[in-house]
């Protein structure tokens, strides 16, 4: 037997208590700090990260690794800890960070449990619209304790969009550039929040009626996936094969815009 079968339900919602505790103290610490002045590091030419996520992050983690001690983490800003473990803490402390820099409110806090390979839970927490995103493997997705279903939306022109662009945008003839650009003369409207979390939860809850994105971290799309797919969605590469936190390509759809979206993606 798995590990991830033998992790019992009860289990996993005493761990879905914790974390939804645990974002809610860490965003509504982040959310008070947010007019402080940011302290800005440069990863990249277009990618930043400011002392509130190294914050967010020192926060997540101690507490995690205080109550779960055996389990593994793999954050966005440089944390490694045990991470080959068959049970693992994905964490993007801040998700959305260019956002929050700039005092745009649009930035979540994401945390998946992942157990072999396996997304068995997902929490995004967006502090600033005090709205709570969470799933369990198969037991529905729901926000603020309401379960969400993805949309009813049929045709590619009548949908709402989102997607986002990699940070070597400058650099690489793979930007994504193309693909909005196909989208925005077929779509009812694209949209680019600056959260991949955000962006699939939006679509789980039915705000929006696909998503798109390449060059994606784990952290970006482990939590938001599950719920999305918890909620009804489908979720692939641009190809409709199996998708993966760990890939290049992330589609994410109410299933019923899923072959026409993937039908503009090979243009």
């Amino acid at each position: 037997m798995t590990m991830s079968r033998m992790i019992q339900k009860r289990e996993l919602k005493r761990c879905l208590g914790d974390i939804i505790d645990l974002a809610i103290k860490v965003g509504a610490y982040i959310f008070k700090s947010a007019e402080k002045k940011k302290q800005l590091r440069y990863k990249g030419e277009i990618d930043i990260v400011t002392q509130f996520d190294k914050k967010s992050q020192d926060m997540i983690v101690a507490e995690l690794a205080k109550k779960y001690p055996r389990y593994g983490i793999l954050s966005e800003e440089g944390i490694r800890c045990n991470a080959d473990a068959l049970l693992k803490w994905i964490i993007d402390p801040l998700d959305g960070t260019t956002n929050f820099a700039h005092g745009l409110p649009i930035w979540t806090i994401s945390i998946a449990l992942e157990v072999e390979g396996d997304i068995l839970l997902g929490v995004v927490y967006d502090p600033t619209r005090q709205e709570m995103f969470f799933a369990i493997k198969g037991n529905g997705a729901f926000r603020d304790r309401k379960r969400i279903k993805v949309s009813g939306v049929r045709k590619l022109d009548r949908a709402l969009l989102v997607t986002g662009f990699p940070y070597d945008i400058r650099t690489s003839s793979e930007n994504n550039l193309s693909h909005f650009a196909d989208f925005a003369v077929r779509a009812q409207a694209v949209r680019r929040l600056g959260s991949a979390a955000l962006d699939l939860c939006y679509t789980a809850c039915g705000r929006f009626d696909g998503y798109w994105e390449l060059k994606l971290s784990p952290w970006d799309q482990a939590a938001g996936s599950l719920i999305l797919k918890e909620a009804g969605g489908r979720i692939t590469d641009f190809k409709g094969n199996k998708f993966d936190i760990y890939g290049d390509e992330v589609l994410g759809t109410n299933r019923l815009i899923h072959h026409q979206m993937m039908k503009v993606l090979r243009l």
